[in-house]
């Protein structure tokens, strides 16, 4: 389901001074517009498009479909010509590495990030397959409109750069991840990484799947789940899990975790920019 997103920037009309005719009497009063009321910021939950100033994000605005995010579904394959960027509003996409029938996830995608940035390094083809693992919402945009959108105002592609730099150090602390980290640590980092990209303690996830992404045992992924439920930490249903303590579960994960969120957070408070006033 794709929707088109309306203009971004809400458009006054000014009404225009008209001429006034001199008349015999009293000289009549200049008569004065109203003041216009500045452009109204819309909400966006994404962490890119929030750190737009108003004028960006009104050109871009332009260009963006709103998509529904259905779980399992792909947005790109690997070796395949990107043509979208997704700017994630909700919900969860893996970003995996797919080989000789098998797969290995290296970064999870929410509101802070967005599918399709690696055109930024100049190539043409996607490197990763990106699945929708939690279904949820985002701004699509064609990618050679965002490209002539960039020509005109540059500060967008810095703001793709900054999260494109995080999301390569997290695909990097990945790999290293799996190599020296044992099964515990890695498992609470992934659901503290998961919990944060979609800004929720609720995740619905399975034991089959965290085997799969993370390359465990099965057996292991639900020993250690129930572990952590005994310590109050974590609680299981059918399909669900909740976090209950996130900071004793931070304390159980690796050091990739402090790490990958710490290359994510923003050099630029998101608040101070949805308090800006046009110039």
């Amino acid at each position: 389901m794709i929707d088109r997103v309306p203009a971004v920037l809400e458009v006054l009309d000014c009404s225009q001074d008209r001429a006034v005719r001199q008349l015999p009497g009293p000289r009549p009063q200049p008569v004065r517009s109203l003041p216009v009321r500045p452009a109204k910021r819309p909400f966006v939950k994404n962490e890119i498009l929030a750190r737009l100033s108003i004028q960006q994000l009104a050109a871009i605005g332009e260009c963006l479909e709103t998509v529904v995010l259905k779980e399992r579904m792909v947005l790109q394959e690997p070796k395949k010509p990107v043509e979208h960027v997704y700017f994630v509003e909700s919900g969860l996409v893996s970003l995996r590495v797919v080989a000789a029938e098998s797969m290995l996830e290296t970064a999870v995608i929410g509101y802070r990030g967005a599918v399709g940035t690696s055109f930024l390094w100049g190539g043409h083809l996607s490197t990763h397959q990106s699945v929708v693992v939690f279904p949820g919402s985002a701004h699509r945009i064609r990618l050679e409109d965002l490209r002539r959108i960039m020509k005109v105002h540059p500060e967008i592609r810095d703001h793709l750069f900054e999260y494109v730099q995080a999301l390569t150090f997290q695909c990097v602390q990945t790999g290293l991840c799996g190599v020296r980290h044992h099964r515990e640590q890695r498992l609470a980092s992934w659901i503290c990484l998961a919990g944060d990209a979609i800004d929720s303690s609720v995740l619905p996830v399975t034991h089959d799947y965290l085997s799969s992404v993370l390359g465990l045992r099965r057996a292991g992924v639900t020993e250690t789940l129930i572990r952590f439920e005994e310590q109050g930490l974590i609680r299981k249903m059918r399909g669900v899990l909740q976090i209950d303590e996130h900071k004793l579960l931070e304390d159980k994960a690796c050091c990739c975790y402090k790490l990958v969120s710490a290359a994510y957070a923003p050099s630029l408070s998101v608040r101070a920019l949805g308090e800006e006033q046009p110039s």
